[in-house]
C-alpha cells in the first residue's frame, strides 16, 4: 500500500471548494506498484470532481503495518483503504 501526500485544483464550487481552490489531500492506495498506485490516486481525485492533481509526496506502507490490527483499528481511512482499495482525505496541509 502507499500513502500519498497530493494538491489538485476544484473544477467547479461545492463543499466547502470554490472554483480553482487549490485542494491538498492524503490518498492511500492498496495497489502493490508504485507507478500504478500514483496513476490511481490521480484518477480518483479526477473522478471526484478535482484537476491537476501533483504529488507532493509518496510513501510505502509497509506491510507489516499492514497486519497490526492496533495500527489499523487507529487509523480509519488506512482500514477504509485496506477494505475498498482506497481512501481519500482532505487536509488543511501537507
Amino acid at each position: 500500500m502507499y500513502v500519498f501526500s497530493v494538491n489538485a485544483r476544484a473544477k467547479e464550487t461545492f463543499d466547502d471548494f470554490a472554483k480553482g481552490d487549490e485542494v491538498p489531500f492524503i490518498v492511500y492506495i492498496n495497489y502493490k506498484d508504485l507507478f500504478g498506485a500514483e496513476q490511481l490516486c490521480r484518477l480518483y481525485l479526477i473522478q471526484e470532481g478535482f484537476e491537476k492533481p501533483t504529488v507532493k509526496k509518496r510513501k510505502l506502507i509497509e506491510d507489516k503495518f499492514l497486519q497490526d490490527p492496533k495500527l489499523i483499528n487507529a487509523d480509519p481511512a488506512l482500514k477504509e483503504a485496506l477494505d475498498s482499495g482506497y481512501s481519500i482525505q482532505t487536509f488543511t496541509s501537507h
